[in-house]
């Protein structure tokens, strides 16, 4: 196969990203705040013209083929439908998944060769391309997720980005470990010495499928993507059928990048199927070596059970929660979880679905409140942050999925409605599907309620028996049914060290009495460690050396040398 004439080497690359790199690997060491792309969509950083080109660029993909040339075309497919009553109607080829993986497993000598250095350099010049057209992915996450638009820009965009560089930074420190070469010589008292020269190269499992997910198509699938591809693999992105337009952006520039490069494009291709048996084909393909999933337990499930030849990394549904015990903030705490129900209508993996609240009530620097007073404020406290319809649509979004509409419609059917879901009109979109978040209050006892994820803005105040119950309750919680993230309000040292070491034994990340601009359902690039792979809702770390790890051999050589 012939590529592009080589503009720009691996190796200098390399060079160009090398400091950001090094800062990266520093980064993930010293766990604090750390970005090379900017989250604010800033005129002066990302140019005076780039929101309105990014749009252009998006709406001049819709009704139209978006061009790929990918081997093993056999048609095209236009499946996505905009939660925001856009039309988007863009057409993706469909191609052979024998094809994709003949293609991918032809450029892997190239790959090899360039060595993990190269590698590197590549994986960051997509990563800073991908940077540069953030406005264009934000609008594409955005028409395609329902997102709001400043989520779509910072998730989709520069933190995504972020999770992606840090991937690469792992893989990079994990693979500096291991020389090159070395001459090994042992000592044989009055003979010579025995003396060989040895090679180790790391070498790739094999190929790697990225399976994405309708909600958070890039935050989502770049951390795989990138691990993969720096480690030596090549990679196949299955984009979710409702949110291909940001895979497919990011797959062409990738192999642009590749192309460039003097390297084979196809190590980066898209598989935008039609029929679900084509992916769970590809899934358990043996040349497929790894998988990422996001997503629904029944099709991560699946793949753990059949896809045998491959190392599944899956992040699945869960139930987060928060205990509240006590607390010395009332009202910043109210305005911290309405936030937290309210960002994205709940659909993140990380939104709290269940609060755990004592029968007996909460000591406060309001008052002692009851069980059903927390119950009221807090749905006041949603009310009064959602008043100004603009302020709502931005931070609602709009709700993504059919599925997630009948679930709202159904949930009184689950407790007692302390605040029903409304719709809101959106001044922009007329044919958006916004809604704002229902509330429910039922009992510990009602576990058939709370005790399953109910993806979207679904949330239960659950009465428990005391504080002590409650973080037991947490605790069961996250053992029998998984979650990404918990929280604990209390001015109690001794219930706070209660919740933690309830989290330790559970592995999943807590957040201890969050009332200013933190909030749960947000993860940290290069700081925070999302995905603990302890629970049920996260088989895999995700964001630490073990989730690039084992993506890698050593293979060696040796021979005598005088």
């Amino acid at each position: 196969m012939s590529h592009a004439a080589s503009s720009t080497t691996p190796a200098q690359l390399f060079d160009k990203h090398h400091a950001t790199l090094e800062a990266a690997v520093q980064a993930i060491h010293a766990r604090g705040f750390w970005t090379p792309y900017p989250e604010m969509p800033s005129p002066k950083v990302y140019g005076e013209t780039a929101q309105e080109d990014g749009r252009r660029a998006v709406e001049a993909t819709f009704g139209q083929d978006f061009a790929l040339d990918q081997p093993g075309r056999s048609g095209s497919m236009a499946s996505e439908r905009s939660p925001y009553g856009v039309e988007l109607g863009v057409r993706y080829p469909v191609c052979d998944a024998d094809a994709l993986i003949a293609a991918a497993q032809a450029a892997i000598p190239g790959w090899q060769r360039i060595g993990a250095q190269g590698r590197a350099g590549v994986c960051l010049e997509i990563l800073d391309r991908l940077n540069k057209r953030s406005f264009e992915i934000a609008h594409a996450v955005m028409l395609t997720t329902g997102q709001g638009w400043m989520m779509a820009f910072q998730a989709g965009g520069p933190h995504a980005q972020d999770r992606g560089l840090e991937a690469v930074a792992y893989a990079y420190r994990e693979m500096k470990f291991i020389p090159h070469e070395t001459v090994w010589e042992k000592p044989q008292g009055k003979n010579p010495p025995l003396k060989m020269k040895k090679h180790f190269e790391v070498v790739g499992r094999g190929v790697a499928l990225v399976i994405g997910c309708a909600t958070f198509p890039t935050w989502n699938t770049y951390p795989g993507l990138f691990a993969a591809l720096a480690t030596g693999n090549p990679v196949i992105v299955k984009p979710h059928q409702n949110a291909i337009l940001p895979a497919a952006i990011t797959v062409r520039i990738a192999r642009e990048v590749l192309a460039e490069a003097g390297l084979d494009p196809n190590l980066v291709t898209l598989a935008a199927f039609d029929k679900h048996e084509a992916t769970q084909a590809l899934a358990t393909h043996p040349a497929v070596k790894s998988i990422d999933f996001t997503g629904g337990n029944s099709f991560g499930q699946w793949l753990i059970a059949h896809a045998k030849q491959a190392q599944v990394y899956a992040e699945l549904a869960g139930v987060n929660n928060v205990v509240i015990e006590s607390t010395d903030q009332y009202k910043a705490m109210l305005r911290n979880l309405a936030f937290t129900l309210c960002l994205y209508s709940g659909q993140m993996c990380t939104t709290t679905q269940a609060i755990l609240v004592p029968a007996g009530g909460i000591a406060t620097d309001q008052g002692h409140k009851s069980y059903d007073e927390v119950c009221a404020d807090l749905a006041t406290s949603i009310d009064k942050f959602l008043a100004d319809p603009a302020v709502a649509t931005a931070v609602l979004g709009a709700i993504q999925s059919p599925d997630t509409l009948r679930r709202i419609a159904e949930a009184p059917e689950h407790g007692r409605v302390v605040r029903a879901s409304t719709k809101i009109a959106h001044a922009e979109f007329p044919g958006a599907e916004v809604r704002s978040p229902v509330l429910l209050a039922c009992d510990a006892a009602d576990e058939k309620a709370y005790m399953e994820e109910r993806f979207g803005p679904i949330a239960f105040v659950v009465k428990t028996a005391d504080g002590a119950a409650a973080v037991a309750l947490s605790e069961r919680i996250v053992r029998e049914h998984g979650a990404l993230t918990v929280g604990i309000y209390s001015t109690q040292p001794e219930v706070v060290d209660a919740m933690t070491e309830a989290t330790w034994r559970t592995g999943v990340a807590l957040s201890i009495n969050l009332t200013g601009g933190v909030f749960v359902n947000q993860s940290a690039g290069f700081s925070d460690f999302h995905g603990v792979g302890m629970n049920p809702a996260a088989n895999a770390s995700l964001s630490d050396s073990a989730f690039v790890a084992n993506r890698f051999r050593v293979v060696q050589r040796r021979y005598h040398v005088e």
